[in-house]
């Protein structure tokens, strides 16, 4: 995957696996609130959807992506999207191309933690300290059900998510 840092190919978590769980600030629909995966866990299937940084065109894409389509998706899960910078920063940014009515995640303090913890935080090279971009599907139960890597140029295909959630 050209994009993709070693680093995160190597650490990614897989399926199988357990969620970390995470508690961050977040924008939805323009007004901050606090997200707490394992709650949103007890409605549902999340997709977890990082991307490496705010007021980047292929980020802005991939968001728009998923408020257009958030009806296909919401009957059977709750879209996520984490980046490493600051709430304030995502909030200019989301006034800017959105609003989105799903959660936009601050991992800013301390810094990168949970892209760390999900092993997408670049630690070397370009971009260092930003998330890569990968989308996870944590089923209800906690278990990841599926999680790919794409390069920081690439759009995710919304198919790779609605094919995973027609599964469950």
């Amino acid at each position: 995957m050209r994009g993709v840092s070693s680093e995160a190919v190597k650490g990614i978590l897989s399926s199988g696996e357990g969620a970390p769980d995470f508690d961050l600030p977040a924008l939805v629909g323009g007004v901050k609130k606090r997200f707490h995966l394992r709650e949103q866990l007890e409605n549902g299937h999340v997709v977890l959807a990082f991307y490496p940084l705010n007021w980047e065109t292929k980020s802005a894409r991939q968001l728009a992506a998923y408020q257009a389509e958030r009806e296909k998706l919401l009957p059977r899960a709750e879209v996520v999207g984490v980046s490493v910078d600051s709430i304030m920063n995502t909030t200019v940014w989301e006034r800017e191309i959105g609003p989105f009515q799903f959660p936009l995640c601050s991992d800013f303090w301390p810094h990168g933690e949970v892209s760390r913890s999900y092993g997408v935080l670049r630690e070397s090279g370009p971009l260092a300290g930003a998330s890569e971009r990968s989308v996870f599907v944590v089923r209800q139960d906690g278990r990841i059900v599926f999680s790919r890597l794409y390069g920081v140029d690439e759009l995710p295909p919304l198919s790779d998510v609605l094919e995973t959630l027609q599964k469950l």
